[in-house]
């Protein structure tokens, strides 16, 4: 019996906040795999569907529907978050790529703050003083090990407004997020048109990388760079923003 199997039926003998758990099972499956495209043969999938259903489970005790939100908005996140917790629990990258990608990063920002546009990826390399090849080989390291969450942008998920939380520092909070999300927008808005399409292939069509290679005309591997280089360079224009919270 596979994770969310399991978990279904330790809930079948109740229903209300339990027929949202097997409504939403298969919304587990999916973000797991989503998720598991990016990351290395060593990460086992059952793991995430797992922590995944904590999430479900935990999402359908507490959602509250009059707090406007749809359950599965409010599931995706708390799904999403377990998930995220249990890879950083068993963080698989040495520390070299992190390094590495935070110094990507604050390369990236340094070209852009002296140059007035966008860091190319010749000139990235050149700064780091390490070929283009190397260069690529870096953003390749370090798509397997970077995750798109609040959390790297410098919010927690705990700062996430949820339907039913209720906090005393809430109003901060909800400010916090709105600027968050804001100035998220607007510097995706402003990153190079492939890195753009292909944040939007991955985040909003739900398409694996090889697909959106299929679609750009690219290899599995060149949008697998273009991918990470797009979360370093908003993890770079982010950076502002992260020192005035």
């Amino acid at each position: 019996m596979d994770s969310v199997a399991m978990y279904v039926s330790v809930q079948d003998g109740c229903k209300g906040q339990d027929d949202l758990v097997v409504e939403f099972a298969p919304l587990v499956k999916r973000i797991a795999y989503h998720i598991m495209s990016r990351l290395p043969p060593s990460v086992q999938v059952d793991d995430l569907i797992q922590a995944g259903m904590i999430g479900l489970l935990e999402a359908s005790r507490n959602y509250d529907a009059s707090q406007g939100a749809r359950f599965e908005t409010y599931a995706g996140i708390r799904i999403r978050g377990a998930m995220l917790d249990e890879i950083r629990r068993g963080d698989w990258a040495p520390r070299s790529v992190h390094r590495k990608a935070r110094e990507v990063a604050d390369t990236i920002r340094d070209i852009e703050n002296q140059t007035g546009r966008d860091a190319r990826d010749h000139e990235v390399a050149e700064a780091m003083s390490i070929t283009l090849k190397e260069y690529h080989k870096t953003l390749q390291d370090a798509n397997g090990c970077k995750l798109m969450s609040f959390e790297e942008m410098g919010v927690s998920d705990d700062a996430i407004p949820v339907p039913g939380a209720r906090s005393a520092n809430a109003p901060l909070e909800g400010v916090q997020f709105d600027d968050f999300k804001k100035h998220l927008s607007q510097a995706i808005g402003q990153l190079p048109e492939r890195e753009r399409l292909v944040l939007s292939l991955y985040y909003d069509e739900d398409l694996n990388l090889r697909e959106i290679g299929a679609v750009i005309g690219v290899s599995e591997s060149r949008v697998s760079q273009i991918h990470s280089q797009a979360l370093l360079r908003l993890r770079s224009r982010m950076s502002q923003w992260q020192s005035d919270f």
